[in-house]
């Protein structure tokens, strides 16, 4: 129940994270997270590629061929009267002029321009003028034109030019990275709206009636997507002269084809080195301005711009709280290779869904996401791992200490099957039991400390045989011990071992006492008894549980013991065990019986077999001690 606690604690705290970076964003915060877009959208517009534009626009480059020939930039305004008249007679549906015609210049070229420019459709650009670096909204603002970034004034055109034109403004904005991503297109001062340069040449283009709805314009019965304020998000074709583009020297040559004017909207801009404004796109480290605006202006009249309105958005924003929130919940759901294998596979999902909503014309904001994603995440991961760590910790030292009261088979059979024994099992099994004689008396006499250490003594030498033989030692009982042969599984050999085990006890064990004080070993003797037969395995208690073993053959076992003192030896064997074990006597022992006995409350009689050294206890000691 903690860790469910804790799980939800932690996916309510990343959807508020991730609901506050949006809105931190949103608001105009953050603004790193600008730079890191850009970055991410060049990239996605690398990947997918140079794009054929539609054959809409032609650009008239006033490049370095014509200032090279005609010797002054900016151009001459008859020479620029000249170009424009040329172009007219080749019928294009629109003329636009990205030039600021703001000066006067010789009244002759003016005039002729004047002239010129009210023989076709034109469109002259304008500037916006802001009172400081960056473009504001006066707050307090209301409406849908609020958003608007408002300028301090409009630089237009000579009024003997405007007369005979409309007048766009031609500003584009740049992002952090310093390219354009998208163009603004609607401008305005305290008291003025003006469109922008991109969207007057296309209302002109279409013949079409304009609308500014509150979150997105109409041209005609088209809608065209904008972003929150009215900003066109443009998406590069590719690099420079992707849009079809001539010289304005092939008008002085006489070489203009008609082909590339008739019929098609015509941009008239610089692309001079030094002259004109340049921008770093995804393809181009320099690209004019005059293809930028160009690229809006294919957006605008094609309807194929890449779409980041408010339902984007709105898009962005259940991105930003749901991805941490699944990828987190992918960590809390498994704690291993597989949770972080789901997760890395539901980010590598969500970045190919964004790569491919982005080539299919859906910008949806990559760098938010990611800082909504990305902290959560490596907190939860880094806790996860220290949390791992510690219960790693944890279950090392439980699996210590459970090593030192269960034999290594039992204690790997539970670790994989910690349901083992859950239910009681009915098996054949071999118990031995082995116990001190005279310690109960010996402990009225002697030290506690001392005591406690022949104890801890005996117990080792107990733990060693039986773990050497493979037997389950199901409890210490004070100053003696049951063995226990048959699990996790019955093996053919239980008995053998059991007999083995018995035997080596008998030797260790007599040894350990020849070691002692006199005074002590003196006192001190040892019985142990065991049987083979059906048992009960289970395991007992609640909170502490222990594995054991129940039944008649257990009884048997224990009793031997008794039978063992009463007949002047040490280590009673049934007749069963012996039998199973297929035991034939060994040259290093005797094998007295068999013996007919009554055990103490149990009806009938079990044959018993006693067993010694035949060496002796000297011998067989030193015979103990160097196998020690």
């Amino acid at each position: 129940m903690t860790r469910r606690v804790q799980i939800l604690a932690a996916l309510a705290l990343t959807a508020l994270w991730g609901a506050g970076i949006y809105a931190a964003h949103a608001g105009g915060h953050l603004r790193f997270l600008d730079r890191l877009e850009a970055t991410l959208t060049d990239w996605r517009t690398q990947v997918r590629g140079v794009q054929r534009p539609p054959d809409l626009v032609t650009i008239v480059a006033i490049d370095d061929t014509v200032v090279k020939r005609g010797g002054s930039y900016p151009l001459p305004r008859a020479d620029l009267a000249r170009v424009v008249d040329t172009i007219v007679q080749f019928k294009p549906k629109v003329v636009a002029i990205d030039l600021l015609l703001v000066d006067r210049s010789a009244a002759i070229g003016d005039a002729t321009l004047a002239n010129t420019l009210a023989t076709g459709p034109m469109v002259l650009a304008a500037a916006a003028i802001f009172p400081s670096a960056s473009e504001t909204v006066e707050a307090g603002s209301a409406g849908p034109l609020a958003v608007l970034p408002q300028a301090e004034r409009f630089l237009l055109p000579l009024p003997a030019f405007a007369d005979h034109a409309e007048v766009g403004i031609v500003n584009v904005a740049t992002g952090q990275s310093g390219s354009p991503l998208s163009v603004p297109m609607l401008f305005r001062t305290r008291d003025k709206v003006e469109l922008s340069f991109p969207l007057r040449v296309a209302t002109r283009a279409l013949d079409k009636p304009l609308t500014i709805a509150p979150d997105h314009l109409m041209l005609g019965d088209r809608t065209v997507p904008t972003d929150t304020d009215f900003a066109l998000p443009i998406t590069y074709y590719g690099p420079r002269r992707t849009i079809r583009t001539v010289s304005a020297q092939s008008v002085f040559d006489g070489t203009l084809n008609r082909s590339a004017i008739e019929n098609r909207i015509v941009v008239i801009g610089a692309s001079v080195a030094g002259g004109g404004d340049f921008y770093p796109t995804p393809f181009d480290s320099l690209m004019p301005g005059v293809e930028v605006v160009s690229t809006a202006i294919t957006h605008l009249v094609a309807g194929d711009g890449i779409v980041r309105d408010h339902r984007v958005r709105i898009a962005d924003a259940f991105a930003a709280i749901l991805l941490p929130m699944l990828l987190v919940g992918l960590l809390a759901w498994r704690r291993s290779a597989l949770g972080i294998m789901a997760a890395a596979t539901v980010m590598i999902a969500w970045a190919g869904l964004n790569a491919f909503a982005f080539t299919h014309g859906v910008w949806l904001n990559a760098a938010t996401t990611l800082a909504a994603a990305v902290p959560p995440v490596a907190i939860f991961a880094g806790v996860q791992l220290w949390a791992g760590g510690r219960r790693t910790q944890y279950l090392a030292a439980k699996s210590r200490s459970l090593a030192q009261f269960q034999a290594p088979a039992v204690q790997e059979w539970l670790a994989r099957d910690p349901n083992f024994l859950s239910k009681p099992v009915r098996q054949d099994a071999a118990i031995v039991f082995i116990d001190l004689s005279g310690f109960t008396s010996l402990s009225e006499r002697i030290d506690p400390d001392a005591l406690q250490e022949i104890l801890q003594a005996f117990h080792a030498l107990i733990d060693k045989v039986a773990v050497a033989c493979g037997g389950m030692i199901t409890g210490f009982l004070g100053d003696g011990a049951m063995i226990l042969f048959g699990l996790p599984a019955a093996m053919p050999d239980d008995a053998a071992r059991a007999l083995k085990c018995a035997i080596d006890l008998h030797r260790g064990v007599e040894h350990w006492i020849a070691s002692l004080p006199s005074a002590i070993g003196g006192q001190l003797g040892f019985k142990i008894g065991a049987h083979f037969g059906e048992i009960v395995a289970s395991r007992l208690g609640e909170s502490h549980q222990h594995i054991t073993a129940t039944g008649d053959t257990v009884n048997v076992a224990s009793r031997l013991m008794e039978v063992a003192v009463q007949n002047d030896a040490r280590l009673a064997l049934s007749n069963t065990l012996l039998d199973t074990a297929d035991f034939h006597g060994a040259p290093d022992g005797v094998l007295s019986g068999p013996l007919l006995a009554r055990i103490r409350g149990r009806s009938g009689v079990v044959t018993v077999w006693f067993w010694r050294d035949r060496d002796g206890p000297s011998q067989a000691a030193a015979r103990a001690e160097m196998i020690d």
